[in-house]
């Protein structure tokens, strides 16, 4: 008896080889980045004690903050999330939740990140304190794809890998509070203070949140990063 052909995924580059021999049109894998969903978290509410956001009730919110991630991510993309993905407490991570968003999940974790619920380690192909990576995003006058380092971290530090070099910072933590406005004003005068020396290839160290009130609520590429460059950006 024949056996039974294995196919091979579509996500890996021999499933994508696989399905273009047959017919079907390579996809573009995407990496985008997310931060501070707080899944459960009533205080963020419109009715809540921090008025964060424009939803009235965690129903509301979390519908709409799946629907607007599955617009966007497909199965084949790369998610990292900079941390805080519930509101305290593994009671709190919402593993029926998370299994509705599409895409490969990464978590850095935060400070109200609780993954001692096998149900919520599950749902993501991995979990650490910290991470470094390698993003493509438009090259200069856009055009091509220039290989950019990234370094996923839920709180803003102020020296980073690569910083230098043009390793970008992307972080979450601090929401739309005047926290986040101080850490930018100190990126700022820091540049200032210590500019770039073109004879060793400096360039100036740039950091970005990733929080989910400041994208309207969705992961983000890291183009859309770059090409808002912390603009349009309200502090409450």
């Amino acid at each position: 008896m024949q056996k039974p052909r294995i196919l091979p995924h579509p996500t890996t580059k021999q499933g994508v080889l696989f399905l273009c021999r047959m017919g079907f049109p390579a996809q573009k894998k995407m990496i985008y980045y997310t931060s501070d969903l707080h899944f459960g978290q009533k205080s963020l509410l419109a009715t809540g004690k921090w008025k964060e956001r424009p939803f009235e009730t965690l129903e509301e919110m979390h519908a709409s903050q799946i629907k607007r991630w599955n617009d966007k991510v497909t199965n084949g993309d790369d998610v990292y999330i900079a941390g805080d993905v519930g509101a305290r407490g593994y009671h709190n991570m919402f593993p029926e939740l998370l299994a509705q968003l599409k895409g490969r999940k990464h978590l850095v974790l935060g400070n109200h990140d609780d993954v001692s619920d096998l149900r919520v380690r599950q749902q993501f192909v991995e979990i650490v304190n910290y991470k470094e990576l390698t993003d493509f995003s438009k090259g200069k006058k856009g055009k091509g794809n220039e290989a950019r380092k990234v370094v996923v971290s839920h709180y803003p530090i102020m020296m980073w890998n690569g910083q230098h070099k043009g390793t970008i910072l992307l972080y979450g933590h601090l929401h739309n509070t005047v926290d986040e406005k101080l850490f930018q004003q100190y990126l700022k005068e820091y540049n200032e203070a210590r500019p770039p020396k073109a004879s060793r290839g400096e360039t100036e160290c740039r950091a970005f949140s990733v929080c989910q009130c400041l994208w309207d609520y969705e992961p983000v590429s890291l183009d859309e990063i770059l090409a808002r460059n912390n603009k349009d950006i309200v502090i409450r």
